[in-house]
């Protein structure tokens, strides 16, 4: 167990120092990606990733400060006219503070939490009660009689432009990335079938991740060919070696039984040493993080793994939001339906409305409502495209299906022909944010944890949406539905509908 400790005494000199890796520049053609000057490494001591994300945490905390004023200001003139108030003045002064401390106090600037996955925007929220709470309390205290409007406005505003602040400055950083940035040099380390799963699973999505692979230290490797374009140092063992040669900022130990206890604990202490994040994969894939906890036991720490949760006042609080949501895009988008009925039925004097079958919550059917972007007679005309080679097996969709007809294909890309599904948000057969509502056929010929997608009642657009849509294959329209089955949240709702418009905007895998 020692080895672990000691291995860069024990090490050999016919270990060879792996080649560095060197920044992706961009092209002509790229030029558009700008990157930010904090992507950058400041000198040849910070290393190629060292040093970025203390300047980025720097400007989000500028972020945070900047919005909050921005809201206080907003509302001394919405409620004041700008007109001098001590008060106020007060209040504009300190609350871009008070914002900035409770996101700290809140967890919004953990490194591991920035610009990475939903923690983030989580923190934000705690970060809102936490100030709700400490101008309530010092408001009173004062005994100060402030406006309400002051009060409701300076409060969400903050929230709402900390937020899109957040959003922007991700976007650079997913830019930075995609050039080779910003990205934290990892170490990979565990038993050869666990590191070479690991390494592609970050290697297929950086960004996310925010790691680049610099090495791997695997044992019982049954093929070093596997590892072909990533460094290997040797066993477990070797993990402080391959970490002081490739300057490594973060170590991540793969799913490894026999590298634990003593072993995986004096590695931390001396990668604590050195500055170097330690992950520990548990072996647990598709469980989002707030479902993991950790809990202490006989001087052990066992991981709490909390059901999915489906019911409750989270279902509550999920159907009113659906129920007010759609109640308001309705009422807005009426206009655009007229246009689209005008259209649809101008064009061949057939239907306006597109009326299937569809399976819904707990295997019930329902008739889903869609604007009609086929021919009339599309049902009989299937048959004779069959044969053509489709990329979902189970739904059928092709990019050129002749019978779709001329506003077909304008309110497909658009996503304007899934405007009527909103009447089946209202009554209660579909939801705004869920999986996609598979046709009877396709569940007739589901594998048993595909029935888990019933669950939950289908959604107008769900991971699938804003993955890809029907460029997706089978195993993966059903790995994200059953992902949002099992870590469904409030948060994860809003996110969606977010990425919502801009997949739409993008048209990706619209057909």
């Amino acid at each position: 167990m020692s080895g672990a400790i000691h291995a860069e005494e024990s090490a050999t000199s016919s270990v060879s120092e792996p080649p560095r890796s060197t920044a992706v520049r961009p092209s002509a053609s790229t030029a558009f990606w700008h990157v930010p000057d904090w992507a950058h490494p400041r000198s040849d001591t910070e290393g190629p990733g060292r040093g970025w994300r203390a300047r980025y945490r720097a400007r989000v905390i500028i972020s945070d400060f900047l919005a909050a004023l921005v809201a206080c200001t907003t509302a001394d003139l919405f409620r004041y006219g700008g007109i001098p108030n001590l008060r106020v003045a007060l209040l504009t002064a300190v609350v871009p503070f008070v914002w900035v401390l409770a996101c700290a106090r809140s967890g919004a600037y953990r490194a591991n939490n920035l610009g990475i996955g939903l923690d983030e925007y989580r923190a934000i929220g705690r970060a809102l009660v936490i100030l709700l709470a400490l101008l309530s309390v010092g408001l009173i205290a004062l005994n100060w009689r402030m406006s309400r409007a002051l009060f409701f406005i300076v409060v969400p505003l903050t929230f709402v432009l900390t937020l899109l602040a957040r959003r922007v400055l991700r976007g650079r950083l997913a830019r930075a990335r995609h050039l080779g940035h910003a990205l934290q040099p990892t170490i990979v380390v565990g038993r050869g079938l666990a590191v070479h799963d690991m390494i592609a699973e970050i290697q297929n999505d950086p960004m996310s991740t925010g790691m680049r692979i610099v090495g791997a230290c695997a044992s019982d490797l049954p093929d070093p060919s596997w590892l072909a374009d990533v460094p290997l140092y040797g066993g477990p063992e070797t993990a402080l070696l391959a970490v002081r040669d490739t300057g490594a900022e973060a170590v991540v130990v793969a799913s490894d039984a026999s590298f634990s206890g003593k072993a995986l604990r004096r590695l931390g202490w001396a990668l604590s040493e050195m500055g170097v994040d330690l992950f520990v994969h548990p072996g647990i894939n598709e469980v989002a993080a707030p479902r993991l906890t950790l809990r202490p036991a006989a001087g052990m720490s066992l991981l709490h793994v909390e059901g999915p949760t489906i019911g409750g006042f989270d279902a509550f609080a999920k159907r009113t939001i659906d129920i007010v949501c759609s109640l308001g895009i309705l009422i807005v988008s009426f206009p655009v339906w007229l246009f689209i009925a005008a259209s649809v039925w101008v064009h061949d004097r057939g239907p306006i409305f597109f009326v299937q079958q569809r399976v819904g919550e707990e295997g019930r059917t329902f008739p889903m409502l869609k604007f009609r972007t086929m021919v009339v007679d599309a049902e009989a005309r299937l048959a004779e495209l069959n044969a053509h080679p489709q990329v979902n097996e189970m739904l059928f969709k092709h990019k050129q299906d002749p019978r779709i007809t001329g506003p077909g294909r304008v309110l497909r890309r658009l996503s304007l022909d899934e405007l009527p599904q909103l009447i089946n948000v209202l009554r209660g057969e579909m939801s705004l944010v869920g999986p996609r509502p598979p046709l009877p056929r396709e569940v007739d010929a589901y594998e048993p944890d595909a029935l888990r997608r019933l669950k939950v009642r289908p959604g107008l657009t769900g991971m699938w949406q804003i993955s890809g849509r029907s460029d997706l294959n089978w195993e993966d329209s059903l790995r994200l539905d059953l992902w949002y089955v099992d870590n469904w949240s409030p948060v994860l709702d809003v996110m969606i509908l977010i990425r919502t418009v801009r997949a739409v905007v993008k048209a990706d895998g619209a057909y």
